[in-house]
């Protein structure tokens, strides 16, 4: 499939459509009405399954390169200028790229996988570097899901997305209101569970 993208390129940050993509990076709210979140760079855009798509949007200096237009074959997409896109990239140095994604739907009985259930409990964390980067680190230890309490940090924040490297794709995960509840449940249900602890001995 060739070019599929729109005639008219986006040359204001004032355009509805990007006001709309600023709001999703900004606004957790905004993200869990629409049940949509952005993604930002080439590694992203691939890693998401592409059922989930909703719409891509690519800077102009991006099409340059004829490696960048084969990636987005299959994909309708809006062109950018380049100023504008650097306005509302979330990055420092943007790649070019952005979509939005809908959100993945997991329960608790996903994250389970019988007797090789591995999963990684989260209680409070703030940082969103920190929450990518245990999730992607958790992936390479081989968790089957990750829970979180639910005054951690929203997962679909583009600082968190960035640093899980995809690991947002594979690995399910599960907000919880009673953390003390779930890990109940999980014990009930045979899984033994392991506590970490600052003060620990």
């Amino acid at each position: 499939m060739g070019k599929d993208c729109t005639d008219d390129m986006i040359t204001s940050s004032a355009n509805q459509q990007m006001k709309h993509l600023s709001q999703l990076m900004k606004r957790a709210k905004e993200r869990k009405k629409e049940q949509v979140f952005v993604v930002e760079g080439i590694k992203m855009f691939q890693e998401a399954p592409a059922d989930t798509v909703v719409s891509v949007y690519v800077s102009e200096s991006f099409l340059e390169k004829p490696e960048h237009e084969k990636c987005l074959q299959g994909y309708r997409y809006e062109v950018v200028s380049d100023a504008v896109f650097r306005e509302i990239s979330d990055t420092q140095t943007p790649q070019g790229i952005l979509a939005i994604v809908r959100m993945p739907k997991y329960d608790l009985p996903d994250l389970l996988q019988g007797d090789r259930t591995h999963l990684l409990i989260l209680e409070s964390v703030q940082d969103p570097g920190n929450l990518g980067t245990i999730l992607r680190a958790g992936e390479g230890a081989g968790i089957t899901g990750l829970i979180m309490s639910r005054d951690t940090v929203d997962l679909y924040n583009p600082k968190v997305i960035r640093s899980t490297m995809g690991s947002v794709f594979r690995v399910p995960f599960y907000y919880t209101d009673d953390l003390e509840q779930t890990v109940l449940d999980l014990k009930s249900r045979g899984i033994r569970v392991f506590a970490a602890h600052l003060a620990g001995k």
